[in-house]
């Protein structure tokens, strides 16, 4: 405030930049008190906590800074060890325990994970989707989450003046990773609005940052062209808060990326299981106990004026606070054994099958049409959708040409290429899904897929389970699979079993165009991560007796449930279930047995229709299952529902299992008709019994 020369002030100013930095002081020691005692508190109480645990002591005073200046617009991805900045942002000690100690009413997981993974759709508190363990891993979707804001904004779908910014918090250990490069690769060469928020504590478990590493994160930020980088002494609070508010002010003006690297002492252990005496020396312990952030805010405050009593007041009555918190958390009730299947998969909207699937005068279209088609009318039903991957882009449309002309259609903001890089292929739907963008994406050959991996097992398939439903991950994933055209041991293989192995994804594998156009939809309308596994040998019917493949075209409404097997041809005396080019192989050999072989067009890997598997196999008494893949540990032979669910209900006195390689005949591929025939005339099997021949 001002006053004039005569009057007498009666007035004071209260809110002077003193008082402010102060109150923030205050404001940061109350809550690093907090940090601290929650931290004594675990160690006192390791025998009770349910996981392994790491916290933030050395680190609060960079993560209080972040937290208190993030927004309820913004979004943010934190490691394990950011107990500071989730206090900051609003938690309360009460939720974080609620996790620590697994409880029902965890706001975060249920009881599922760990401490200090959060998620959280609060809203008047930043956006956190699913956070897993996997050091270095969330850089990729919460690059993802960058990406989609800027589509949003770009393309005129978000409304009002919020421009939120991503935070993302790693630890400098995890720079190293690769797909730390992939993701900041991504986020330089669109300049999206991101922080990456580094706290370097010279430590990797044992690992020391000499063993580790030639440079530290702001050096390896500089190779990154258009990456921002700022140093901080992540110790200091105020030092720490500047930096911070500069490094989001950048972000959300200017809307590129920054990286900010924070030096902190590790003051703590790992976890509450690798203990820091076990691989550190006296002499490091008390390097870094010499840079304690507590000690520095303390003694900046009692330079600003506030008594030390005051500051002791504060610290005994936080005890009091979080040894109460603690209390409650304990006595808090553990979750419902009933619920531990809950929320693997989010309810999909398409239970029936909708739409004209033979519209009359309908002329019949390839695979690969029927696939660009369908996805032509999601993206203009849906302006949320986007597309992209390998040569998807408008100069190629594909390697394939199942993306031809939509990049023309649509513009290149909502369908371009990517670099080689398929795990910020995969990975980064989970940051679109996360702040509303529909991805459909693609990777170029099923071989390889693997890069991709990481992200699908510990981000995506995840999501949904370990944030109790709050984050499912609508991605749909395309995949070229299974051998064509001399593709040779490098673009030929058939990763259906691998996929299998992950929980919480779906797994689509059409053989025809009315079933890939009907599946395309329902897997693009599905809530939950789904790959569809498309044979490239069928995209243009172009193998010999695969013109079946050829269909009339859907209408635009149709839509075909996941889940939903199909008698493709009935027979008496046996069945095939098969899929994919499967179902053309079966169909070649079973043509000398006309009315013999009844054959099952599974359509979808997972989840199964196991009812009509068991219906077929309950009245004709002899499978042969037929897969593409080597049988060894194939999802054909290892299904245990064949073995524990189908035969036990046959009443039969035995189950004979064969298998047979690929070893020549009619069929491409090798599947011989006399092997139908072998499975149908078997005089060796009674007639009492249930064979099952895999193949």
């Amino acid at each position: 405030m001002t006053k004039d020369s005569i009057s007498t002030p009666t007035l004071k100013a209260a809110d002077s930049r003193h008082d402010r930095e102060k109150a923030l002081l205050l404001r940061a020691y109350r809550l690093m008190c907090m940090s601290m005692a929650m931290t004594d508190k675990y160690e006192a109480n390791r025998s009770i906590c349910k996981y392994v645990h790491s916290t933030s002591r050395g680190h609060e005073a960079i993560q209080l800074a972040a937290g208190l200046l993030l927004q309820p617009c913004d979004y943010v991805s934190p490691y394990y060890r950011d107990d500071s900045m989730m206090l900051a942002m609003g938690f309360t000690p009460y939720e974080l325990m609620l996790q620590l100690l697994a409880k029902k009413d965890d706001p975060f997981s249920a009881g599922r994970s760990y401490y200090c993974h959060p998620s959280s759709r609060q809203p008047d508190k930043p956006i956190i989707p699913h956070q897993s363990s996997a050091t270095g891993m969330q850089v990729i979707p919460a690059t993802g989450m960058a990406q989609g804001i800027q589509y949003l904004e770009r393309s005129g779908l978000v409304q009002g003046e919020e421009r939120p910014v991503v935070l993302c918090s790693l630890g400098d250990g995890s720079v190293t990773e690769g797909e730390v490069s992939e993701a900041w690769q991504f986020a330089v060469l669109k300049q999206l609005p991101i922080i990456y928020l580094v706290q370097d504590n010279e430590w990797g478990i044992s690992v020391s940052s000499a063993e580790a590493r030639a440079m530290d994160a702001y050096e390896y930020a500089a190779g990154f062209k258009g990456m921002e980088r700022l140093r901080v002494d992540g110790s200091d609070f105020e030092e720490s808060y500047q930096a911070m508010q500069t490094a989001i002010d950048y972000v959300r003006s200017e809307r590129k990326p920054i990286v900010v690297h924070a030096r902190v002492p590790l003051l703590g252990h790992h976890t509450s299981g690798v203990r820091k005496e076990w691989y550190r020396t006296p002499e490091n312990l008390e390097r870094h106990a010499q840079h304690d952030p507590f000690t520095k805010i303390c003694q900046r405050l009692l330079e600003k004026g506030v008594q030390e009593t005051v500051l002791t007041d504060v610290k005994s009555e936080t005890n009091k606070y979080i040894a109460s918190q603690f209390d409650m958390a304990r006595l808090a009730d553990d979750p419902d054994t009933s619920s531990v299947r809950d929320h693997v998969f989010a309810p999909t909207p398409v239970t029936e099958e909708q739409g004209v699937r033979y519209p009359r005068g309908g002329a019949k279209v390839v695979m690969v049409d029927a696939a660009l088609h369908a996805i032509e009318e999601l993206m203009r039903e849906h302006p949320e959708a986007i597309l992209y991957g390998q040569d998807v882009g408008g100069r190629l449309g594909g390697v394939f040409r199942e993306a031809a002309t939509l990049a023309s259609k649509f513009g290149d903001e909502r369908v371009y290429n990517t670099a080689i890089q398929e795990a910020y292929i995969i990975g980064s739907t989970v940051g679109l899904s996360a702040v509303g963008v529909k991805p459909i994406v693609e990777v170029q050959f099923a071989d390889y897929i693997y890069p991709g991996f990481n992200q699908l097992v510990s981000e995506i398939s995840k999501s949904c389970y370990l944030t109790a439903g709050k984050f499912p991950i609508q991605a749909l994933i395309r995949v070229p699979i299974g051998a064509y055209g001399g593709g040779g041991p490098y673009h030929s293989g058939s990763v259906e079993t691998t996929l299998l192995s992950i929980k919480g994804i779906k797994i689509v594998y059409p053989s025809n165009a009315a079933d890939m156009k009907g599946l395309m939809k329902a897997a693009f309308l599905d809530p939950n991560p789904v790959v569809m596994l498309e044979h490239k040998g069928l995209y243009w019917s172009k193998v010999p007796g695969t013109q079946d493949a050829m269909t009339i075209e859907p209408d635009s409404d149709y839509i075909l449930p996941l889940g939903k097997g199909a008698v493709v041809q009935e027979g008496e005396g046996m069945c095939i279930v098969t899929y994919g080019m499967g179902v053309y192989w079966a169909k070649a050999a079973a043509a000398r047995y006309p009315g013999q072989v009844a054959i099952i067009d599974l359509r979808t890997l997972f989840p199964l229709d196991e009812s009509l598997v068991f219906e077929t196999v309950r009245k004709l008494g002899k499978c042969l299952v037929l897969t593409e893949e080597q049988l060894n540990n194939s999802f054909v032979v290892i299904r245990r529902a064949y073995s524990t669910t189908v035969f036990p209900l046959l009443g039969r006195a035995s189950l004979h299992i064969r298998c047979a390689g690929f070893t020549g005949g009619t069929v491409e591929h090798g599947f011989r008709a006399t092997d139908v025939a072998e499975c149908r005339e078997s005089s060796d099997v009674d007639s009492r019994d249930t064979e099952l021949l895999i193949f």
